[in-house]
């Protein structure tokens, strides 16, 4: 009797612990539990709010915190060509709530030109999606006498180091883009860095540089309203929306090309399922007929590629900014 007894008190502990096994396994495990995402996220975007990278998150981001049903706060944290920020976010957690609006300055200029990154734009993030890929133009102050870029390179050849063109800060695409034209048109002209867009474009409204070489869409305003003039894009092919303008190719730089680029990234060791939500998401939001007008209309193209194909991307983006980089002698200041 003793002996069935303590069988059938076995069974019942065995019963009892098997009923309580997926309670445990929850209770270890909470954010297992709770599907992605279950909290507000975090959107660095490593440039001063109002300039283009922040005007294109910020648009991504009020759509991405619909689809979720959580906030997403877009984090403008500036400074050293976006490697602040960009380094905030490699060190983040990779648990998803905390990404990076990244550009060519903080993954494909970067490594050749600092020479004691913070970060590897490699080994340190998850590539979610190439956003968008933008445009960026050659403009000039109205009082710069020339009307076209054939006129300004003869005019910087006249007056060697004389002339000064913004960036968006030593290592921005817009400080290489300047770097490129000189290289390639073999001028000499002063580079002057801000930190961000916003304020390089304000140094060019009031004269105190000469020339920039910067995104479409905060420049648009300016170009429409002749405080600013637009000579070519920088770009392969001619921009829809500034359709009359010639690209730097056609005026005479025949291998001249800088396009800018919004992308997407987590930090590494990210579970793939978080990397796979937040691209589908984006890719969803890239198809909105609002969304996408919103882009265009400022001479960005949507794009949404896959996390394969944006790793592709930037490989090859690493590899040409590094042969401008070696060409131009560019260093960070």
């Amino acid at each position: 009797m003793k002996k069935s007894h303590s069988h059938s008190t076995m069974r019942i502990l065995i019963a009892e612990a098997l009923l309580l096994l997926p309670l445990l396994t929850l209770s270890a495990s909470p954010v297992g539990a709770q599907p992605y995402p279950h909290r507000a996220l975090r959107v660095v975007v490593p440039y001063p709010p109002g300039g283009p990278t922040d005007i294109i998150g910020r648009a991504i981001a009020q759509k991405l915190s619909g689809q979720f049903a959580q906030s997403v706060i877009v984090d403008n944290r500036p400074g050293a060509a976006g490697t602040i920020g960009a380094e905030q976010v490699a060190r983040a957690p990779g648990d998803g709530y905390t990404l990076l609006w990244g550009t060519p300055g903080t993954h494909a200029i970067a490594p050749s030109l600092y020479p004691k990154l913070p970060y590897d734009p490699v080994k340190d993030f998850s590539p979610v999606t190439l956003v968008a890929l933008g445009t960026n133009v050659l403009v000039i102050h109205p009082s710069v006498p020339a009307s076209s870029v054939k006129e300004f390179i003869a005019l910087a050849r006249s007056r060697p180091g004389k002339l000064s063109f913004s960036s968006a800060g030593s290592g921005a695409t817009s400080h290489m883009a300047g770097e490129m034209l000189k290289v390639m048109s073999g001028i000499d002209m002063l580079h002057v860095p801000f930190k961000g867009a916003s304020p390089a474009i304000i140094a060019l409204l009031s004269g105190q540089v000469d020339a920039a070489i910067l995104d479409i869409p905060a420049l648009l305003p300016h170009i429409r309203s002749g405080k600013l003039r637009a000579l070519a894009v920088a770009s392969e092919h001619r921009s829809t929306v500034l359709a009359q303008l010639p690209t730097l190719r056609e005026s005479g730089l025949p291998q001249y090309s800088a396009s800018s680029w919004h992308g997407l990234f987590a930090p590494a060791n990210i579970a793939p399922e978080i990397v796979s939500t937040l691209f589908q998401s984006t890719k969803k939001i890239l198809m909105l007929p609002d969304i996408n007008e919103k882009l265009t209309t400022q001479g960005v193209e949507p794009v949404g590629n896959t996390p394969a194909e944006f790793t592709l991307f930037l490989r090859e983006e690493t590899l040409r900014w590094a042969q401008v980089a070696k060409l131009s002698h560019a260093r960070v200041d």
